[in-house]
């Protein structure tokens, strides 16, 4: 074991600094994960009415603690995938390392073991300083923790870099599978699976089952509640992700005929290659645009009608108290973009890591840089046109059916929400635009030493 522990840190120390991007990000992820899961943690230890100094009240009864921890755990899913994210990091390098070590006679559970060591110690590192900043602003605003908070802040606090290390391991399984590294090269250009499709007809069937049911008198009278909500957003999010695919296809195929421009070429020849790998990368991405959108819908009706409620004397609580709310779930989508940004970023970086060779043997041809550069640039902004612009009009579409079903009086049309996906859409050129200078590196001649 310690053996593994010190080649997986010579491994790390003597490798380029990617590694140490990888440590630092996974250290990061790691902090945020660990953070939240002691955040829930805290909140359901609390038991029966609670006064907390912060909030406006919004974690006093334990009904709005629940609410509020289920938003965490829900907010967890991104954090987690972007540990996914950050543990292929200079995957091209540690492929081949591990791979080495497996054509040198090292047994599959040990390669799997120095994979898992080379993220475990990040996710620790960054688990503990979570840990040491979250106790001692828990001891201020809560005088006598539980055994039951404790137990759970120990176990948040372990379960993080165990879960950090398994998918450090999961992520280079194909090397233990196949050192010779044929499944990363003859991946094939898959389109959506079974379930994808599966959980499509599934969401249609459940939209329509909604449909029909009446809004009261029924026993399954939900249509105003939040499995609705949910359900429109993720079946507008994979209806973008299914459109960014086939468009991606039919774009590559357009434009590799029917224009002269070199950057417009490459491009258009990657998207043909492989026309699902955008749809894959731009998931996360579509998924929070339609979530951002129908919240910025859903947040103007909500105020329109506190206010005028407030006016009516109709609601006892202090408006803090729902602004609060609202407020928290905004930033929980802000916190959310910023990690789907940064996993952009990082896969775009691993994209050009991976097709190196090619890069520097267009460049050893004569393609200028700029060329390959506007050419990275397309990749990300021809597909993602057509699909963010359907996630903002299904996010836009679920304000206008929310106030439209929660208001008897007209409301505005929440147009504000179409600039969520102006503001995306430009946030996520500037992500790929981040992989830039790693293109430069990318390109030198020494690269085809490796082909």
């Amino acid at each position: 074991m310690f053996a593994d522990l010190r080649l997986a840190f010579l491994l790390t120390r003597g490798s380029d600094r990617r590694e140490w991007w990888r440590v630092g990000l996974t250290a990061v992820g790691a902090a945020l994960a660990t953070g939240i899961g002691l955040g829930i943690v805290a909140l359901l230890s609390l038991d029966g009415w609670y006064s907390v100094s912060f909030g406006s009240g919004l974690f006093d009864s334990p009904s709005d603690r629940r609410n509020v921890s289920l938003a965490l755990g829900l907010l967890l899913l991104p954090v987690l995938g972007f540990l996914g994210q950050c543990a292929r990091i200079g995957a091209v390098h540690r492929d081949r390392r591990l791979a080495a070590l497996r054509l040198a006679g090292a047994a599959p559970w040990q390669v799997r073991r120095i994979a898992a060591l080379e993220s475990g110690p990040a996710a620790l590192a960054g688990s503990a300083l979570a840990t040491a900043v979250f106790v001692p602003v828990l001891l201020r605003t809560w005088s006598s923790p539980t055994a039951a908070a404790w137990a759970g802040i120990a176990l948040v606090a372990v379960g993080v870099p165990v879960l950090g290390a398994a998918v450090g391991a999961v992520s280079l399984r194909r090397v233990v599978a196949d050192p010779l590294g044929r499944v990363r090269r003859t991946r094939p250009a898959r389109g959506p699976g079974r379930l994808f499709r599966t959980v499509t007809w599934l969401l249609v069937a459940l939209l329509l089952v909604i449909a029909v049911t009446p809004v009261t008198g029924s026993p399954v009278s939900f249509g105003l509640g939040p499995v609705t909500v949910i359900a429109l957003a993720v079946l507008g999010s994979l209806t973008a992700i299914w459109l960014s695919g086939a468009s991606s296809r039919q774009l590559g195929e357009g434009l590799a005929a029917g224009t002269g421009r070199p950057a417009l070429l490459i491009a258009a020849e990657r998207l043909r290659e492989d026309p699902w790998a955008t749809a894959r990368t731009h998931a996360a991405v579509l998924l929070v645009t339609v979530v951002g959108s129908g919240f910025v819908g859903v947040r103007q009706v909500l105020l329109a009608e506190l206010d005028e409620s407030r006016r009516e004397g109709t609601i006892a609580a202090d408006m803090a108290y729902y602004t609060t709310g609202i407020d928290l779930t905004g930033a929980a989508i802000l916190v959310t973009l910023a990690l789907v940004l940064t996993g952009l970023a990082v896969t775009t970086a691993e994209s050009l890591a991976t097709r190196r060779r090619g890069l520097a043997a267009q460049a050893a041809a004569g393609v200028p840089h700029s060329v390959l550069a506007r050419a990275l640039l397309l990749e990300t902004a021809l597909p993602l046109t057509p699909a963010i612009t359907v996630a903002g009009l299904g996010g836009l579409a679920i304000g206008i059916w929310y106030g439209s079903a929660t208001s008897a009086d007209s409301l505005p049309v929440p147009f504000s929400a179409l600039l969520v996906p102006i503001a995306v859409y430009a946030a996520c050129l500037l992500a790929a635009a981040t992989s830039l200078p790693l293109l430069r590196r990318s390109v030198r001649p020494a690269e085809l030493r490796h082909a």
